[in-house]
């Protein structure tokens, strides 16, 4: 406790920049959390920091903290209102990481107020009212500025919507890391992962032991999606790109280097995976016929709609589906709504129900594996402007390149998702507008960027340090 309240203390210090004079606010929960907010209170008020402590629950308040807090000139408010209306920051200790079902009716108002100020809003250990497991916001929730948590990342710092809350996050190690077993079920990869897992050409390669991807994407109404999901896929480290489908034409026009055909997928010539689905409107048949095949398969867009769960049921090469939210809800014949309260649990859930590797794209990109022994991976890369139209085609051609260079399907599409996120990060640094076209021009820069043993600048230190 004393190791997270000086980590906690050092954060708030370094947002104050002046400690002394400052007007600091505890809003002070039962248990262990009020008692790392009380014990890092002490420590402000004895740089100078005027502390007030709210307390939410009066006889369950940690003693040992309170009289820390106490002794060092802090003080308990009577109003819990009038301190908040003059504070510089606040320091959330409502809840910690048991906390269920959003705020207790009597925390709302203060945490209104709280809110509502002009201070700077730091959480403890997570925001209260989130739920630190599944990354759910089942009620009422104190957004945060910044979150200080110990030990480790919890999975509601994570995942949407709970991550949302968080604002900026930092880990304070508190010396029980080797105690701690994988968290929920739950990792997120940073660049030194990615930079083991990436394909690389060794000496004897050419462009078939590289990988050769299959693409079948794209009709008349919407010729762009073939064109994306080939520009992903020939940034993704496969050696060659065999399309499938009728936007040959605009596909050469653009990537000469593409293998074209015009169908059926069995006729275009041999492949390490394929990717079905994007823009290719009512071709069920496609969709049937490269799920029969016995190598990995990469299914989105219009393939998820056509998708029958009988052509997976006897496949044994990987499978990977990549849904959206509302494609995701439709394969779960649930609302969007519950997918996307309940990310962590949907993804789990189709993974297990279709018995394939899933990717859940959105705000949070998860990757589930139907072994439910392996840990649900979030994707710490991303940004805003990937909602746009056409990056999920990017995306699925980026992974389905992975799949043919050898990456499971786990790996590929957690790959695929950080390569694809920071990508957007890096064009995103212009201050324009990204395309999906922007994200694929910038994949080679990504790679650059996880592979450089020494640099990685921006993008590098975001994946270390938290969301």
């Amino acid at each position: 406790m004393q190791r997270a309240a000086a980590g906690l203390a050092a954060a708030c210090a370094g947002l104050l920049g002046r400690v002394y004079g400052a007007r600091v606010v505890l809003l002070v929960g039962s248990g262990a959390n009020g008692g790392d907010t009380l014990f890092a209170g002490a420590r402000l008020a004895r740089r100078g920091a005027g502390v007030a402590a709210v307390l939410l629950a009066p006889e369950r308040t940690h003693g040992a903290g309170l009289a820390a807090l106490l002794a060092a000139g802090g003080r308990v408010a009577d109003d819990p209102f009038e301190p908040l209306a003059a504070a510089d920051l606040v320091l959330d200790g409502i809840t910690g990481i048991g906390g269920i079902g959003g705020l207790r009716p009597d925390a709302v108002p203060v945490a209104r107020a709280a809110r509502g100020s002009d201070a700077v809003v730091v959480a403890v250990d997570l925001p209260s009212g989130v739920e630190a497991d599944s990354g759910e916001v089942r009620g009422e929730a104190l957004r945060a500025d910044l979150t200080v948590t110990f030990g480790t990342y919890k999975p509601g710092l994570l995942v949407d919507p709970a991550r949302e809350y968080a604002g900026a996050v930092r880990l304070v190690d508190i010396g029980i890391g080797d105690e701690l077993p994988s968290v929920a079920g739950l990792e997120a990869l940073q660049h030194a992962d990615l930079a083991r897992m990436l394909p690389l050409p060794a000496a004897e390669s050419d462009k078939y032991r590289r990988g050769v991807v299959g693409v079948v994407a794209g009709s008349a109404r919407y010729p762009g999606a073939a064109v994306l999901a080939v520009a992903g896929a020939l940034r993704g480290g496969a050696g060659a790109v065999r399309y499938v489908g009728p936007a040959a034409d605009a596909v050469v026009s653009r990537f000469p280097e593409c293998l074209v055909s015009a169908g059926p997928p069995g006729k275009a010539g041999r492949v390490q995976s394929w990717v079905v689905g994007p823009g290719i409107g009512e071709n069920a048949d496609a969709v049937r016929e490269v799920l029969a095949t016995g190598v990995p398969v990469l299914v989105d867009a219009d393939g998820l709609r056509l998708l029958d769960a009988g052509d997976l049921s006897g496949r044994e090469a990987p499978t990977l589906l990549t849904p959206h939210a509302g494609e995701a809800a439709a394969l779960l014949g649930v609302a969007r709504e519950e997918v996307e309260a309940a990310r962590l649990a949907s993804v789990r859930e189709l993974s297990a129900r279709y018995g394939a590797t899933v990717l859940l794209k959105g705000s949070t990109t998860l990757v589930a594996d139907p072994d439910g022994r392996a840990p649900v991976r979030a994707n710490p890369m991303g940004s805003p402007w990937l909602a746009t139209a056409g990056s999920g085609d990017v995306l699925s051609g980026l992974a389905g390149s992975l799949l043919a260079a050898g990456l499971d399907a786990r790996d590929a599409g957690s790959a695929a998702a950080y390569l694809h996120g920071l990508a957007a990060r890096l064009a995103a640094a212009r201050g324009t507008p990204l395309t999906a076209d922007d994200v694929a021009a910038t994949l080679p820069a990504a790679w650059h960027d996880v592979r450089e043993p020494g640099g990685g600048g921006v993008a590098r230190r975001d994946a270390r340090g938290g969301s």
